[in-house]
């Protein structure tokens, strides 16, 4: 497997804004996940959001701990990195999954984050993940936990998913855990919409090895009626409409998702 290393990306920017840290100031780290879901290195955009991401709800019912080796799939412009990053920071591995290019800058707000908090950053480390033909994500058996939000619509045909699946299984201890938030189609599974059957996603799941543990409603939103012009980027907080029906879907908020807990059997 390719040697972990962090993105010369990453590197650069945290090389850059490294010396505008004042040499007296000392990180303080989350010690609790209460803490790591309030803490003050979170972007304020981000924060106002927890009331339809539930962090704190989610991040509990996957099992997350401080001393865990958590590996993020694709984690975009780094909303739960802003938690997870100082959370491990301290005891714990935080692995960053990362597409090999971005063209549409969606990773630029992470870097920009990592690179006004460069000790994390430094604690940080990066791998490529890119299915079916990109999927070292972290050492075979070396992790813990496997996180995925809102990713799965986005390996379309049976062979990404397949593969995808395959690297999270490799990628876990024997007991380790898979968790993953998607949203949730209705009746049809339409990747091209951003919303996905729960029954396909239990499907790749099982079909890798795993086992589902359980479910939760955490991240349900019965006023998601799931029709839109845009698919699921016609919600918050795309909103691609732009101004037109603007207040109709901020008063929709957030898609409906399901919150899977899956289990890499002990043999």
């Amino acid at each position: 497997m390719k040697q972990l290393c962090m993105s010369m990306a990453l590197l650069a920017l945290v090389a850059a804004c490294g010396t505008k840290k004042k040499e007296n100031q000392i990180l303080t780290l989350p010690t609790t996940l209460e803490e790591a879901v309030s803490n003050d290195l979170r972007t304020p955009a981000n924060i106002a959001r927890d009331k339809y991401r539930h962090p704190l709800e989610t991040l509990n019912f996957f099992g997350l701990q401080a001393e865990m080796t958590v590996v993020e799939i694709w984690p975009s412009s780094g909303w739960y990195s802003e938690i997870l990053a100082p959370y491990l920071a301290g005891k714990g591995k935080y692995i960053l999954a990362d597409t090999p290019s971005d063209p549409k800058g969606y990773t630029t707000p992470r870097l920009e984050w990592m690179s006004k908090n460069p000790e994390i950053a430094a604690r940080t480390t990066i791998t490529k993940f890119l299915p079916p033909d990109i999927t070292d994500i972290a050492p075979e058996g070396t992790a813990d936990l496997v996180l995925t939000f809102r990713n799965i619509h986005n390996w379309q045909g049976d062979k990404a998913q397949k593969a995808a699946f395959a690297s999270f299984f490799k990628a876990l201890k024997p007991g380790g855990v898979l968790g993953i938030v998607e949203h949730r189609a209705k009746k049809n599974n339409d990747p091209k919409s951003g919303y996905v059957l729960e029954s396909e996603v239990i499907r790749y799941a099982v079909g890798a090895g795993f086992k589902l543990e359980a479910k939760s409603e955490i991240n349900a939103n019965p006023k998601d009626t799931k029709n839109y012009p845009e698919g699921v980027w016609t919600l918050p907080p795309r909103l691609r409409l732009g101004d037109k029906d603007k207040q109709k879907y901020l008063d929709i908020g957030e898609s409906d998702r399901m919150t899977l807990k899956f289990v890499k059997p002990i043999k």
